[in-house]
């Protein structure tokens, strides 16, 4: 039975690692051509970022999750959890571009913030879709 849980849970992060990943790809595709196009950093990272959580939002309710609410309810949860992902994202984005190697290596503090936050997405948001963090 445990084996059972095991294996759906590492099968409903790989979805959601996949829809992710997708999800993340226009995000960094928005933020390259913001910044190639001579927007500032910041910015940049919270246009892209909001654009990302809106896709990332129709991936998840149509392949991951199973909606166990209203979808306007699930809709604003999903979006405050995701507001809380770009603050935290923001967060740990601002502080590594205080580092000169982050400030002229840019996509590594947006990688390392990005991973960081997964977690932090993927039980927020099963419990926003599905009232269930494990």
């Amino acid at each position: 039975m445990k084996i059972k849980k095991i294996r759906e849970l590492f099968l409903l992060k790989t979805k959601f690692a996949t829809t992710s990943l997708i999800a993340t790809s226009v995000e960094y595709g928005l933020y390259t051509l913001l910044t190639f196009s001579s927007m500032a950093l910041k910015p940049a990272q919270i246009i892209s970022y909001g654009c990302g959580m809106l896709v990332n939002f129709l991936l998840q309710k149509r392949f991951v999750f199973e909606l166990k609410r209203k979808l306007s309810s699930a809709f604003i949860g999903a979006m405050a959890v995701s507001l809380g992902g770009m603050a935290i994202n923001f967060g740990i984005y601002s502080f590594l571009l205080r580092f000169p190697f982050f400030m002229e290596n840019h996509y590594f503090a947006k990688l390392g913030a990005t991973g960081i936050v997964f977690f932090y997405n993927f039980y927020m948001k099963r419990y926003v879709f599905e009232r269930k963090f494990v």
